[in-house]
């Protein structure tokens, strides 16, 4: 009996973890990829390492095997629209469908909590592109220089982007509260016009 119930309580505490991180990926877009209005809109990068992103991490907790994982972060790579996003990440996160009116009772602390997380996606994407862009030039860098039948290193030009990331990644950690007010700006904005009436003409 006691197993038994263990076994009932996995469900609801993984629901409710569910829910927070599904509104955090929808948040992430540039606009909601559930809404049929921006279905047709032109997907940006940062739309497509959103998408990455949650494979990356079904992909480390099992949900998605290599074959599965590799598929669909190919797929990611050439999505065009935001429509195209929905089948890549349908049963992995909650589509629950999207109202027009998604933020127009969210509160002053709803809309801060919003753009932490939103800054939060930034610096993951950040560290991200350092250490890929750290790992990649170095891996370069180290299998050219195995020339005249031997290791003979020349100039470490990934130096370079490894500088450039990682000072994209400090100012990303350091511009905390800029980045975060500009966003609730952002929301506000877009809390206001969800609020107007239909109809409704600014004069």
């Amino acid at each position: 009996m006691t197993g038994a119930k263990r076994g009932l309580d996995r469900p609801r505490r993984a629901a409710s973890y569910d829910v927070e991180v599904d509104r955090e990926v929808w948040s992430s877009f540039t606009h909601d990829p559930r809404d049929s209005r921006y279905a047709p809109i032109r997907a940006s990068d940062h739309d497509r390492i959103v998408v990455q992103q949650v494979l990356d991490e079904a992909y480390a907790d099992g949900r998605l095997d290599r074959d599965e994982y590799e598929q669909r972060s190919e797929q990611a790579l050439g999505v065009r629209v935001l429509g195209e996003l929905n089948p890549l990440l349908g049963d992995l996160v909650v589509r629950q469908p999207s109202t027009g009116t998604s933020l127009a009772h969210a509160t002053r602390s709803d809309l801060e909590a919003m753009a932490e997380r939103h800054w939060r996606t930034k610096r993951r994407e950040a560290s991200f592109s350092f250490l890929g862009a750290s790992l990649v030039t170095t891996a370069i860098w180290f299998a050219t220089s195995w020339r005249h039948g031997g290791f003979d290193p020349y100039f470490f030009w990934p130096a370079f982007v490894i500088a450039f990331s990682l000072l994209n990644l400090v100012r990303t950690a350091m511009s905390r509260t800029e980045i975060v007010d500009h966003e609730i700006r952002r929301l506000e904005r877009q809390r206001d016009k969800q609020q107007r009436p239909p109809g409704w003409l600014p004069w």
